[in-house]
This record gives structure tokens, sequence and C-alpha cells, in this order.
């Protein structure tokens, strides 16, 4: 999970643009903590074996019943190594067109478009149902797990429980795993069955617990939310769920177009939003040279390597990416890639100059997440934090 900010995460307008990549991460309702006066208490206060007991007394408080407690319980061990790897993740640097290469490669429009084709008539009626277009749920399913290939191989309930334990984030985890053993009590996924990330995310398109458990969709009528098995079942809750962060049904989320050399460059920030007729008045056009539609559909001007790079128009929608996850590099990476799978061209890469090393990249703002990426704070950009 990531700490979100407001996503106004900016664009670079001078010359030179820098962004961190990292594995995805989402942004999502958390779940409801406990009472704080059941609360389990962090490692600051006991050893585990303490902590997993007061626990465990938390649990059965919130109406867990003591035979999912007990059936976990082996699996609720503590794992140093995962500590480590939250407290110690690196920062490592790419720019939009660097990551969107590499993961928005050939393969996974090949792919997503086959997929596609093969559950024509599931994604029909999750986009009737759920109003969530069959190339944004394939974009996420490709990026997140290379279309259910790679899950992860930690054991979630051990990683959680760690993580809880830890005091840096305890109650996010703690609920974490309170809503991980609603998923064992429902009948969902056995202890057994539950791997994943090291931070806990589950299934095909990596969802945290309480994200599991708000938006899983049974969808093949078996009884069971399974989202590491069943495509039927991964594909409608990863639309319910982006349907629930405020997916506009029939509305774009990013097209790419052609920025003029003469225009107010101050506009181009995701926190201005402007009806297409006036991108038009300033010059924008398709990125074929097609003029814009003149009408009143807000959108913001999107620049993520800087002017003299590609540039898109997000809209709306987009803002369900950055809550997806919350780092602009990889938000503009799977809307594009969701273009990509439904017909658009490969974007025009324009002539940016190279990225700072990161090094040398002043951070004014920045999110913290699970991962952490940043963006330079450039004096002609409002702000840029990803």
């Amino acid at each position: 999970m990531c700490e979100y900010l407001p996503a106004s995460a900016g664009v670079l307008l001078a010359g030179i643009a820098a962004a961190n990549a990292a594995p995805a991460t989402k942004t999502a309702p958390a779940a409801a903590p406990a009472p704080a006066t059941a609360a389990a208490p962090c490692r600051a206060s006991g050893s585990y074996d303490a902590w997993l007991v007061a626990f465990e007394r938390e649990a059965l408080a919130q109406g867990i019943s003591q035979r999912t407690i007990a059936a976990a319980a082996p699996s609720l061990t503590y794992d140093q190594r995962i500590v480590y790897i939250d407290r110690g993740q690196r920062v490592f640097t790419q720019t939009f067109l660097e990551f969107s290469g590499r993961m928005a490669a050939a393969y996974r429009i090949q792919r997503g478009l086959a997929l596609i084709q093969a559950n024509a008539a599931t994604f029909a009626r999750i986009e009737q149902q759920f109003g969530v277009p069959a190339p944004v749920i394939v974009s996420f399913w490709g990026l997140e797990s290379d279309f259910g290939a790679n899950m992860g191989n930690y054991r979630s309930l051990s990683a959680i429980a760690s993580l809880a334990y830890d005091c840096r984030r305890s109650d996010r985890f703690r609920a974490q795993l309170l809503d991980a053993l609603r998923l064992i009590e429902r009948g969902d996924l056995t202890p057994d069955e539950m791997i994943g990330s090291w931070a806990g995310e589950l299934g095909q398109t990596q969802m945290m617990p309480s994200e599991y458990n708000q938006y899983g969709v049974d969808y093949d009528g078996d009884g069971k939310r399974d989202l590491l098995r069943s495509v039927p079942d991964v594909l409608a809750s990863t639309a319910n769920y982006l349907s629930g962060l405020g997916w506009k049904h029939g509305e774009p989320w990013l097209t790419e177009v052609r920025v003029p050399e003469k225009m107010p460059w101050d506009q181009a920030d995701l926190s201005i939003s402007l009806p297409r007729s006036k991108w038009s008045a300033y010059g924008v056009t398709f990125a074929d040279g097609r003029p814009l539609p003149a009408d009143n559909l807000p959108a913001s001007l999107l620049l993520p390597m800087g002017r003299l790079g590609p540039a898109f128009l997000a809209y709306q929608n987009f803002e369900v990416y950055l809550q997806w996850n919350n780092s602009l590099v990889y938000s503009t990476t799977a809307a594009y890639l969701a273009t990509r799978i439904g017909g658009a061209p490969a974007l025009r890469h324009g002539t940016p100059p190279p990225a700072l090393p990161f090094k040398d990249v002043p951070s004014k703002t920045s999110r913290t997440c699970r991962h952490s990426w940043r963006v330079p704070a450039l004096t002609s950009a409002r702000s840029t934090a990803s």
C-alpha cells in the first residue's frame, strides 16, 4: 500500500525529466482499523509471541472465529526478511520512456489482445455491469503479474503479520491481517493458498486483502472469490475495484496529442483541467494532426518527459490510475498500454534531453510508498512528486 498524496503530480516543463520506477503498488480504501483499546501493540511493546497473542484476541473481538485463527496460526510466523525489505527499499531511476518501453512491450500488447478475444463474452458482460472496458483491465493484468504468470512467492500471512508487528506501519498492516483472516473465514482462500508479494498483495492483479474483501467478485459462480486462478473472478474484481475508484463509463483516460511550440506551458499540469475546446484553441491537436473535438470534456496536459517529449491529454479517468498506483510513471505507462491494446499507435518519442542522474535530481516533495518514486521539482513546474 502507498500513502496517497494529492494527485497534482505535475509534469516536467523544463528540459530535463526524470522519474523513479518500481513494482506496482496500489492505493485503496484502507480496512477499518480495530478500536484502539483492542489493538495489539507493535514490537516496541514486547516480543512477537506476545504481540500475536494480543492480535488473536483482537481478531476474536472483531468476529473472526477461533477455527479460522487456528487454521491461520501455523502461517503467522515472523519473517525479519520482510521488515528488511520494507525498510531497505532501493530507489532506482527510470524515465517514462524507459519504463514504458520495457513494460508496454509488444508481447504484452499482443497477449492482451489475444486474451480479450479468448474472453470476449466475459469482457462484454463486465463492461455492461461495471462500465470498464477490456483494454483497461487487461493492461493492469499484464503489468501486475504478466497475466497471472508472476504473482509473487512470499507467504502472505507471514509477510503481513511481520509488517503489522513492526512499528513503522503497524496499524495499516494489522488491519490488512484482519482482512486476510476474513478471506479465510469466508472460504475464498486457505492459508496455504495465500502466496503473493512481499507486502501481502494477492492474485493476478495484486490486491491487498482489504481490496480483495471489498471488491472481490465471484464471477464464475463457484461460491468463492478466487483471484489466483479464476480468470472471470480476476477480471470482474478488477473492474469492480476500478469502478469503486470512480471510473466513468464511456469516457477516455489518455490520448496522445501534438503540442505547438508556442503555447502557455504553465497550463501543463495535472491540477489544471480545461475543456478540449480550450486545448484546441491553444493549438493542441491529436498526434496525427487532426483537430481535437471542440467540446467541453475536461482534460489536463501531461508531459511526462518535458515539453520536447511525448504529450498526452489526461482525462478524469486518469485519476483512477493515480489511485491504483500514485506513481506518475507507472500510471502513465498503464494508461498508455491500455490505449495501445485498444488500438492506438505507438507514441511519438520526441527529442527530450537525457534525464539527470538520480544523485543530481533535487527533490522538493515526495510520496511515501512501499517503493519510493521521486521526480525533480523544477522551477518551471508546479509540484512533481511520484
